[in-house]
Formats: C-alpha cells, sequence, structure tokens
C-alpha cells in the first residue's frame, strides 16, 4: 500500500467538487461526486429506527441493485423527520443531479443512478430553491482535481473543523488500484455510527455482493468502534462506489482480493480515527485495546464500554489517572472475564504506566502518570490473559467545549 495526497476523486473515472448554496452561513455546504462509468454500490446505514430521507432514498437503491452514477450531497440541513414532503424534496436532489448531469455530460442517467445524502439540522425542511441552484452550478465544474477533492470535501462538513480525506495505492497484477475516501463526523459519533457520512470510491472491478460483505465486515472493525458522545443519529451512512475503472477483476476467494479488502480496510480505519480526533470539544484521542480474551466479541463488548464511559472520558480530560473507572466499564460491558487477571496500562509519546496488575492496583508515580496523559493521543492496554483474542476502538475525551458546542448546536 501506498498513502496519496490525493482525494475522493483520486480513482480514474471520478470527479467531484464542491459550491456554497446558501443553506450554511458561510462554507461550502453542497457537494457532488460523479463517475464516468456505471458503478456497483455498497452501503451500510444508521441503526437509529428514525431515519432520515436520504438513508431511505439509498437503502432503496442498494434493494433495487441500481448502478450508480452520482452522489449529491448538502450540509447543514438533514433532511431528517421531515415527512413526505422531505422524501419529496431527495427525489427532487436527485432528479436536479441527473438533469444537470444530463444536459452538460450528454449522459442519459435517471434519479436512480444519482445517490442522496444530507447532514445537519433535524426536523427542518431544506430550502429547495438554494438546494436546486447549487446543484446548477455543479456539473460544469466537476474536475479530477485536488481543488474539486477539497471543495467537495468541505461541502460535507458541519461541525467539523477539519477535513477528513484518504487515498491509497495498492498493485494487484502488476496494475495500480486506487481506493480513496472523504469522511465527515465530530458529534453524534457512536458504534452502530453516528452522525457520519463516509464515502469511498474505488477503480476496481468488484461485483456489489462482494463489496458489500466487505464493507459490511469492516464496518464493524472500524466505524463501528468509535464513540465521541454515546449517541447514533438518523443519517449515517457509509457508501463505496467502484466503477472497475482499473480493469482490475477481483474474484471471491483469492489472494487479489485479499490485498483490496486490507488496503479497504486500512483506509476506513484511518478515515473513523480522524472523526475521533475531531470530536466536538475534544482534546484526548485514545486508543482502546483489550488483549487476551477468549473471543473478538467479548472483547469488543469491553472496548465499547470504556469508550462510551462519560466517567472515563471526563477523567482523561481532567488528566487524571483513574484506572478505577476503567475496571469499572469493564465489569458492567457483559463479557465473561476474570477481573482477578486485568492488567491495565497506560501509553503515549511521554512513556507508558502500568496502573494495575492481576486485578490489584500498583503504587505509581502521579507526576510521572500525568506527563504521559498531558499527551494528546493515549493508548488503553487491557490485558486479560485468558485467550488469544483482542480488539482495539478508538474515543475521545469530555471537554467544556462539547457542551458549548452542543447547547448551541442549532443557533
Amino acid at each position: 500500500m501506498e498513502w496519496l495526497e490525493k482525494g475522493i476523486n483520486a480513482p480514474q473515472g471520478f470527479k467531484a467538487n464542491g459550491v456554497f448554496s446558501g443553506v450554511k452561513r458561510k462554507r461550502k455546504d453542497l457537494s457532488m461526486l460523479l463517475s464516468e462509468f456505471p458503478c456497483q454500490y455498497a452501503g451500510v446505514f444508521t441503526k437509529n429506527v428514525v431515519q432520515a430521507a436520504p438513508v431511505k432514498w439509498n437503502k432503496e437503491r442498494l434493494k433495487a441493485n441500481d448502478s450508480i452514477y452520482g452522489v449529491i450531497i448538502n450540509s447543514g440541513n438533514a433532511n431528517a423527520c421531515t415527512g413526505s414532503r422531505g422524501e419529496e424534496d431527495c427525489k427532487t436532489m436527485a432528479v436536479k443531479s441527473a438533469e444537470g448531469i444530463n444536459e452538460y455530460f450528454g449522459w442519459n442517467i435517471q434519479e436512480e443512478n444519482v445517490l442522496v445524502a444530507s447532514t445537519g439540522v433535524i426536523g427542518q425542511n431544506l430550502d429547495m430553491a438554494k438546494i436546486k441552484a447549487g446543484i446548477e452550478k455543479l456539473p460544469e465544474i466537476l474536475t479530477s482535481d485536488s481543488v474539486g477533492a477539497d471543495s467537495a470535501a468541505e461541502g460535507i462538513m458541519t461541525t467539523d473543523t477539519f477535513s477528513k480525506v484518504k487515498s491509497l495505492k495498492v498493485v494487484i497484477d502488476g496494475k495500480d488500484v486506487i481506493i480513496s475516501g472523504m469522511a465527515k463526523g465530530s458529534g453524534m459519533i457512536h458504534p452502530n455510527m453516528g452522525t457520519m457520512l463516509s464515502f469511498v470510491t474505488t477503480d476496481a472491478d468488484i461485483s456489489s455482493d462482494l463489496l458489500q460483505k466487505m464493507l459490511k465486515t469492516t464496518v464493524d472493525d472500524t466505524y463501528n468502534m468509535i464513540s465521541v458522545d454515546g449517541d447514533t443519529s438518523t443519517n449515517d451512512m457509509v457508501l463505496v462506489l467502484a466503477n472497475g475503472a482499473s480493469g482490475v477483476k477481483l474474484e471471491a476467494g483469492t489472494i487479489e482480493l485479499q490485498t483490496f479488502e486490507d488496503a479497504f480496510h486500512a483506509l476506513n480505519e484511518e478515515l473513523a480515527k480522524l472523526i475521533i480526533k475531531d470530536g466536538e470539544g475534544a482534546t484526548k484521542f485514545i486508543e482502546v485495546t483489550v488483549e487476551g480474551m477468549t473471543s473478538e466479541t467479548e472483547a469488543k463488548k469491553m472496548v465499547h464500554a470504556v469508550i462510551t464511559s462519560n466517567l472515563v472520558k471526563t477523567a482523561f480530560f481532567g488528566e487524571d489517572a483513574n484506572w478505577g473507572r476503567i475496571l469499572c466499564a469493564l465489569g458492567y460491558s457483559g463479557a465473561n472475564f476474570n477481573p482477578d487477571l486485568v492488567d491495565v496500562t497506560y501509553i503515549s509519546d511521554a512513556g507508558s504506566i502500568d496502573l494495575l496488575k492481576g486485578g490489584m492496583p500498583i503504587g505509581f508515580d502521579e507526576e510521572y502518570a500525568l506527563e504521559i496523559l498531558k499527551e494528546k493521543e493515549i493508548k488503553v492496554l487491557v490485558s486479560c490473559h485468558q485467550g488469544l483474542e483482542q480488539a482495539r476502538g478508538w474515543g475521545c475525551d469530555f471537554s467544556y467545549d462539547y457542551v458549548k458546542i452542543n447547547g448551541e448546536y442549532r443557533t
């Protein structure tokens, strides 16, 4: 694998850009992604029972096995809890996108060939006059260069403080295959996905069935292993488009497919980590590893409990080596483990310190522990000594700013 300094439009045949339509007050708020070739499509969506109109639209496209050419994304308004009008507005976004693409490129795609995504405030109707005017601008400015990629990544942001983009190249059968992704997310982030959108493109030739299976496995180990605040939103989705432009065909059970899957997992893990690093008001990035368990499922339960614990989060914000909160979270995780065997270690660029050995506290230097906890990135290693399975997840601290940001979200 080779990481590239490129964006969502790096794979062959993809174009992108973003514009300011006026839905938000200042920065770009409408983005379009387009492939010159029909794409195989995979998607994973929020498990929240309350689902935004674009989630329903995209699930229908997946169910119908539609070929996909484009994605239209707005930020600043979630188009969630907006009833039949919201569903009609979502369809209109797809219709207008298809019409604009057809007019500019001379194509003949339909609204069913366009996916839709929205993110922002829940319960408000879209200003469709602004949305439609913005969509009209996009087809003619779509590019395969970094300017288009950067604008598209900006257009999907809400409370994000930076855009989240990753791209890599992997060589398969002597040919370059590129996988790129852009994501947004800062708050309402939780296992089973929170207020996050992620879009992945590739020029690999892969069936939708293989792509869907790969995406589900990857999401379980990446986006579903992060948490900012324990909230799962109405709009979450991860969409993957594969247009086959590289000419590299991937088949089930082959080394080539495994090579691609490893790269696919690596890219999505990096995007998931970027979401946590931009957690609303966050000052610490926390990686939690639970090792030595009898099953990965049990280890994941323990990781989830730690990264979602408000008491653990506030302890890290206060730079307090309160290992008792870690052990407590492990205890209510529902996992089957022996607390008398557990070790807990904190690790950062400042060093490492053992806090618990065999379920018993270790006398430690508080000043040294503080040095470790003052770092921006901290690892928590929990060793259970019961088996060979492990799991890893990522979270952040809770700060005063998180309350401020969400207390004033609509205003």
